[in-house]
């Protein structure tokens, strides 16, 4: 969330970065808000200050014996007891409808993002490895999967619908072995603490990472009215909520493997075969709660940090930076890691690594205390994918395919194997 007073002190700024987002002129009716809600709350003041004045009135005019202006101050005191609740509900909804309007006002990228309407203004920053050399076709994961009996999409599909995936036998085995991998990498090598973090949520916490209000069909939601985690970036930004941090305590690193739950409101249509965009996937999240200075190393720091996985892997890959128009609603900065997938013939997504700078700390009320001169400031937050096991998975499945349809496993994932080295048809 923004500032209201900066968004008045800086409107032109605020307006030249939703023209770079593509979004229309805004700081013009967010003042206009500000202005009514300021002159609600001073009405309010002042109908208070004069009830008081006037009860005061009242005593002085019966001290005096003055029945007539006695009883006029009395009418007047009536008068506004009967106005006042309406003013104060007036001034509720004025809090309400800018609280709202900065609610759903997307994040100021940084100078150095990349001018874009769509992906097509993505920037290739850079790449590693190569792409397989074969001498045989490649293919899809699903039909690798579904050819070694490891992957049931149709059964999947008879138990909870569309965009659900049974992994099952030596797959379901190397699925685990890939979020072992990354745990264990980012927390004994990268300097993470690995935590187990409810995957349901309540409003607040979906609101002070940005979901809500705005993603609301992006997600699923309980009967008891509580939210499933679209991803663990949400409790574990939230661990620092309404908190006030020493500034000491700084990097707060955080990593945790989980389900992830959503809708895919907006997919109609996209990747509708196999496991690339499902209901139910399993990623390791990394999340950083940092300082104002240190915030844009650390994202180079983060995202090195999933580059990493993918590197001990053999994966090729290479590092978007995502322009203004394809860049997440709370990002002043995104990097996106996109692995190769010869079956696609093609890169596709597999992390996603973004600086938000106080944006989601406003909204969670998550400060810290300056070691220097002790003063409070709002933390500086930062999440990516280290990485998307299932899309992982995926990558191993395509890129390790051999002529007769096994799977060869990453050498770095032998230790979690329990001596396999291949994946083969179930027998």
């Amino acid at each position: 969330m923004l500032d209201i007073k900066w968004i008045r002190d800086n409107a032109s700024v605020l307006d030249e970065a939703l023209a770079r987002r593509g979004a229309e002129p805004l700081a013009a009716e967010l003042i206009r808000l500000d202005e009514n809600r300021r002159s609600l709350v001073q009405a309010l003041q002042d109908m208070q200050s004069r009830r008081n004045s006037v009860s005061k009135e009242i005593g002085a005019a019966m001290a005096q014996k003055n029945a007539a202006l006695a009883e006029t101050l009395k009418a007047e005191v009536a008068e506004l007891k009967t106005a006042m609740p309406a003013l104060e509900e007036e001034s509720r909804k004025a809090d309400a409808d800018l609280a709202y309007a900065l609610s759903t006002l997307p994040n100021i990228p940084l100078d150095d993002v990349p001018v874009g309407k769509d992906e097509s203004g993505n920037v290739v920053t850079r790449s590693h490895g190569q792409k397989p050399g074969w001498n045989h076709p490649a293919k899809e994961h699903f039909e690798i999967g579904e050819a070694l009996g490891w992957l049931d999409f149709e059964g999947a599909a008879r138990i909870a619908g569309s965009r659900f995936t049974i992994v099952k036998g030596q797959l379901a085995r190397l699925e685990r072995a890939l979020g072992q991998f990354m745990l264990d990498l980012h927390t004994t090598e990268h300097g993470y603490v690995e935590v187990q973090p409810p995957l349901m949520t309540r409003d607040e916490a979906m609101y002070g990472t940005g979901q809500l209000p705005k993603f609301s069909e992006d997600l699923f939601k309980t009967t008891d009215g509580r939210w499933l985690i679209p991803t663990a970036e949400v409790p574990l930004t939230n661990m620092v909520r309404e908190q006030i941090l020493e500034e000491e305590v700084l990097p707060l690193r955080l990593t945790a493997l989980t389900p992830c739950f959503r809708s895919e409101a907006g997919s109609a249509g996209r990747d509708t075969r196999g496991m690339l965009r499902q209901h139910q996937f399993n990623k390791v999240e990394l999340v950083s709660i940092t300082d104002a200075e240190s915030a844009i190393d650390e994202h180079e720091r983060m995202t090195a940090c999933a580059e990493e996985v993918l590197k001990r892997l053999g994966l090729h890959y290479r590092v978007m930076t995502l322009c203004t128009g394809d860049m997440g609603f709370g990002a002043r900065k995104t990097y996106d890691l996109e692995v190769w997938l010869p079956g696609q013939d093609a890169y596709r997504e597999i992390s996603s690594c973004s600086v938000c700078g106080d944006f989601q700390a406003r909204r969670m009320n998550a400060r810290y205390r300056a070691k220097e001169d002790r003063s409070l400031n709002f933390v500086h937050t930062l999440n990516g994918s280290g990485t998307a096991v299932g899309r992982a998975l995926i990558a191993v499945i395509e890129n390790y395919l051999n002529e007769d349809g096994s799977v060869t496993i990453p050498d770095v994932l032998l230790p979690y194997m329990g001596g396999r080295t291949k994946i083969e048809k179930a027998g």
